[in-house]
């Protein structure tokens, strides 16, 4: 994840990954038509208007059980809702957009195996990829070679967007993190100490080169920078060797359920000020470190409390959907779905190469979304301005946003 709770980088050999026998369950949507229709193999159902068929399915990959299943699971909710509106306001004509949703359990493996079978599947035009580095990795060559059109969400390391066929929804978290800067200058500091994870590319390189970056801007020294392996449950050891150096402020970078604990220790170390995290602290995983975990703070592509008119329209339609407010996860899936109804809506058609060949279209425009408005897209990468918030014990503080293009 840009967010995202994985192991390093590796490149990953597929051999024989087809999955026989798997079955891709869809979700019934019923949609009237006449004849079936559609090319390349990317669709079921009757005809529709123009030349697409009556149901277009889509198949989400993501990991729903394992150490990433907030945020997949969130994902999902974000594409059940862009869907359920897509549909009932017939943006497609008489044509219905059909999900599938299907568990990548965390691991690579299943990710290129669920991949594999989506790809073989001729009624599935599209994939919504993994939200973890490491599983969309071993999906993107899959995609690429294979012809299939993917929209990721966070997915956050480099070798995802590889090709023309593959599409990221979410900024990379080195490209807003630096919005931080701004709190980092006006408390004053002079000084930070950073623990952060190897466990994800994307965590290793806020802490190792975009916070040290920041801190170098801003004219502070890091007293201390320590890296730790993906299986450490306890920091007390690396927070002791930070806390040492006397930082002004500690940056604490880690993944979902480690950063309570991290943060307990921090406090029983006597640390009590502020500290600078990342959004896998979102998501309500900072509630069992209780008191303690107040004062994390951190960017984020997205916060319901956004004033932009469309991330508030979309809040409340969440928030009507499923009775609680969204996390960036869904807002981003959101957002992503939306995309591809826009582009299957300029091909005119179910195929895959056409979808891919209307993504190139659609990504040109400036639109408004989950995640804000003007938004743009830079080589298949979503760009987003973010926003800063502030954990305060119980909830989510919005203390500013950025700005866009």
């Amino acid at each position: 994840m840009h967010e995202d709770v994985f192991r390093d980088r590796r490149r990953v050999v597929l051999t024989s990954m087809i999955a026989a026998g798997a079955v891709i369950a869809l979700a019934a949507c019923s949609s009237s038509g006449g004849t079936s229709g559609g090319s390349g193999g990317a669709a079921t159902g009757g005809a529709s208007a123009g030349n697409l068929p009556a149901s277009i399915t889509v198949v989400s990959t993501n990991p729903t059980t394992g150490v990433v299943a907030f945020a997949g699971s969130a994902a999902n909710k974000g594409y059940d809702l862009a869907v359920k509106e897509i549909n009932a306001q017939k943006f497609l004509g008489n044509t219905t957009l059909t999900l599938s949703k299907v568990d990548t359990k965390s691991t690579p493996a299943t990710a290129a195996q669920v991949t594999s079978t989506a790809i073989a599947d001729k009624s599935v035009a599209t994939i919504f990829g993994s939200v973890s580095s490491n599983e969309a990795v071993a999906q993107s060559p899959l995609v690429q070679k294979a012809g299939m059109p993917i929209i990721y969400t966070q997915a956050g390391s480099d070798g995802v967007v590889i090709g023309d066929y593959t599409y990221r929804a979410t900024p990379l978290m080195r490209e807003y993190y630096p919005i931080i800067k701004k709190f980092m200058k006006d408390k004053g500091y002079k000084s930070v100490g950073i623990v952060y994870t190897q466990a994800t590319p994307t965590l290793q390189n806020i802490g190792s080169q975009t916070l040290p970056a920041i801190a170098k801007e801003l004219g502070m020294t890091v007293t201390g920078s320590v890296g730790v392996v993906g299986t450490t449950q306890d920091f007390s050891a690396p927070i002791s060797q930070i806390l040492s150096g006397k930082p002004d402020v500690v940056s604490i970078l880690l993944v979902g359920a480690s950063n309570p604990t991290a943060m307990k220790q921090l406090r029983q170390a006597g640390y009590t000020g502020d500290v600078l995290g990342n959004s896998g602290a979102s998501a309500g995983n900072l509630k069992p470190a209780g008191a303690d975990g107040a004062g994390m703070v951190w960017p984020v592509d997205f916060n319901y409390q956004m004033a932009a008119p469309s991330s508030q329209k979309f809040a409340k339609a969440y928030a009507a959907e499923y009775g609680e407010q969204p996390l960036n996860y869904a807002a981003e899936a959101y957002d992503a779905a939306w995309f591809l109804a826009k582009s299957i809506k300029q091909a005119g058609s179910a195929d895959r190469a056409a979808i891919k060949d209307a993504m190139a279209v659609v990504a040109k425009e400036k639109f408004d979304g989950a995640l804000g408005t003007g938004l743009t897209w830079q080589d298949r990468d979503l760009q987003v301005p973010g926003v800063v918030v502030r954990w305060n014990g119980t909830g989510e503080d919005l203390l500013y946003e950025g700005t866009g293009s």
